[in-house]
């Protein structure tokens, strides 16, 4: 498994590029937004010669749905939105103005993904897991094999994802965590939507809101 990550956006937000020798790939929370970071993704798609699939969200907030449209539309790839994250998604092209976001284009997806749902590509795969709390309907991608997993907002390196926008539980999110995702192998490496990566075993002994 090859990971790139990008960060994008004003609000400085991690989109991955998953691939194996295959050259098939997926894109997770595609956040780019300008010209500039347009230009990146695709430059660096066509240097590592990558077969674009999928693109995929672990949740519908608008600095993880920014590039949704651009990706989708360039290489005529399908989107899969949690299938708990409809209103959260049709949500955004109402606030976005209230960012300073006048150029979001919406887009339609084609396929709501559901919890323990297995998505394939290449020779890889992740297994979907709902953690709630941070929005409604959040996904966890997790590859047991290589033991890494795509966390978005649930949790960063020794913090969690805020729990004041709409659809947010403090109370929901802390169980998430603890009850699902600490369950998980320690040497889990954990790739969040913001900031560093980090794993199961760090968070579990230095993150403040749940240790």
């Amino acid at each position: 498994m090859k990971i790139k990550t990008f960060v994008f956006n004003d609000l400085r937000e991690n989109t991955y590029l998953i691939w194996d020798e295959t050259k098939e790939a997926i894109i997770i929370d595609p956040g780019c937004y300008s010209n500039t970071e347009n230009n990146e993704l695709v430059g660096y798609i066509k240097k590592e010669n990558l077969n674009l699939k999928l693109i995929i969200n672990t949740h519908c907030h608008i600095d993880h749905v920014l590039g949704n449209y651009f990706v989708k539309n360039k290489y005529n790839i399908p989107l899969w939105i949690p299938e708990k994250e409809v209103e959260t998604f049709l949500a955004v092209k109402v606030y976005a103005p209230h960012y300073g976001i006048f150029q979001y284009q919406t887009c339609e997806y084609d396929a709501l993904i559901k919890e323990n749902q297995r998505i394939e590509f290449g020779n890889l795969h992740f297994e979907t897991h709902f953690l709630p709390g941070h929005s409604p309907g959040h996904l966890v991608f997790l590859n047991n094999d290589y033991k890494v997993a795509f966390c978005g907002d649930v949790i960063f390196y020794e913090s969690i994802g805020r729990t004041d926008l709409p659809g947010g539980n403090t109370e929901q999110l802390l169980k998430s965590i603890k009850t699902k995702l600490f369950t998980w192998d320690e040497q889990t490496t954990l790739y969040p939507g913001h900031g560093p990566k980090t794993n199961v075993a760090h968070e579990k002994g230095n993150n403040p809101y749940v240790r």
